[in-house]
């Protein structure tokens, strides 16, 4: 009996262990009145709304709900308590207007990448990644990283791509993560970038059309329609050897940069790396790198022909290097386009809700805590109920002990039906 004990006592602090780890955080205030935020958007499946809920929301309100995890989203409020969902808000009672300032793109009606497919968790097989601009998902082979898989077996749910440098994975953790959902490694893995943007997006803006295929701004190429699928970053401008540039020269940046790497102990301002022009010119010059000539003739097709997979030659697609932010042109005529978009210039901060204080505190220590709250009386009341029903606990589990017998789960809940039938009898 001591060892069976003994078991189930480990494995219920194996089970609050592991619930920590999972749910670290409070769950008990939706992010409504904090306003617009970039925070993790879950999509309730089950209410008939193409809306979007936050974290505490999808826990507190929608826990028997199917769910989908559309990961962050900047410049979200949450739609759990407003009028358009009919289901009501649990952490919120009075209802709120509608967020008429959301973008619901198309992850809001569960399907995703220029595909169009929609995201099963049970059945898809490949990596998704996370556009920095529309925020979409896109699969590895619709980014022609790899060959589209003829079957959809089960993987694991696609993660924000980029991920923080300690979080990235290392070859062996790429290759065998390939490995165990049947596909040969990608052409570029995620340890080799820090930020993807789609092709709709670089169509849409000019500043990653003059970027695209240079040093740092991967895209993927082929030279002819029966030729194989090639990474394109260009080379350093020819004769003009690599600078380190004051930031001091250029516009001031706001806000604290996170290091290019952890081995970086360069001090708050950054220096930007750059290959082209002096620190005189910066002031003056556009220090943006030539184009691509690969990339030029991509984005001079127009978007359908290089989406078009018969006869593209890439889909502009563009897979930024560690530490981009620090290599963008600042000159008057280039800052201002990348202003329009603050998360280009400085890595955005992301929600997440409070420390949750309990998390990690085994039943007991809980429940200890939970004493210390209560005024002193009652605490003196509890204990003394603790104390009597811990004896009466003992004297019925004595008995199997002496003999050797196995508590049994119909055992317990006798002993526990007939402590509740005899406080009934006490309050009666």
């Amino acid at each position: 009996m001591e060892s069976t004990l003994t078991d189930y006592l480990e494995s219920q602090e194996d089970l609050v262990r592991e619930a920590a780890l999972a749910l670290p955080h409070q769950f008990s205030q939706c992010t409504y009145p904090l306003g617009p935020l970039r925070q993790a958007v879950y999509l309730c499946l089950t209410c008939p709304e193409h809306r979007g809920i936050c974290s505490a929301c999808s826990i507190a309100c929608h826990t028997n709900h199917e769910q989908l995890e559309l990961f962050p989203k900047r410049n979200f409020r949450c739609d759990c308590p407003t009028t358009v969902v009919a289901h009501q808000c649990t952490l919120r009672a009075k209802p709120e207007e509608e967020n008429t300032s959301n973008t619901y793109g198309q992850n809001f009606r569960g399907v995703f990448c220029r595909c169009g497919r929609p995201y099963d968790a049970k059945t898809e097989r490949e990596t998704m990644i996370q556009c920095l601009v529309c925020e979409d998902w896109f699969h590895e082979s619709c980014c022609n990283l790899q060959e589209r898989p003829g079957t959809r077996e089960p993987s694991p749910a696609p993660v924000p791509a980029p991920a923080p440098p300690d979080a990235i994975l290392e070859e062996d953790d790429v290759a065998s993560e390939a490995s165990s959902s049947g596909l040969p490694p990608p052409l570029i893995s995620g340890n080799d970038y820090e930020s993807f943007v789609c092709a709709a997006c670089a169509f849409d803006h000019k500043i990653f059309q003059q970027w695209a295929g240079t040093p740092g701004a991967i895209i993927v190429v082929r030279d002819g329609v029966n030729a194989p699928w090639r990474l394109e970053q260009g080379l350093p401008h020819d004769g003009i050897t690599p600078l380190e540039v004051d930031v001091s020269l250029t516009t001031p940046m706001t806000g604290a940069k996170r290091p290019l790497s952890p081995s970086d102990h360069s001090p708050e301002s950054k220096r930007i790396r750059t290959s082209y022009g002096t620190p005189e010119l910066m002031r003056t010059a556009c220090l943006a790198p030539p184009s691509n000539s690969a990339a030029s003739q991509i984005f001079a097709g127009g978007i359908r022909a290089a989406l078009d997979q018969a006869t593209s030659l890439g889909t502009g697609d563009i897979f930024f290097k560690e530490g981009f932010r620090n290599r963008w042109c600042r000159c008057a005529t280039c800052l201002p386009l990348l202003q329009i978009h603050p998360y280009l210039l400085e890595e955005e901060d992301t929600y997440e809700p409070p420390e949750d204080p309990d998390s990690g505190f085994s039943l007991e220590e809980l429940g200890m805590r939970a004493l210390e709250r209560l005024p002193r009386d009652r605490a003196i009341d509890g204990i003394h109920a603790f104390q009597e029903m811990r004896n009466d606990l003992m004297s019925f589990l004595r008995p199997f002990a002496q003999e050797g017998k196995v508590v049994n789960e119909d055992d317990v809940r006798g002993f526990f039906a007939t402590l509740a039938e005899n406080s009934k009898k006490t309050q009666s």
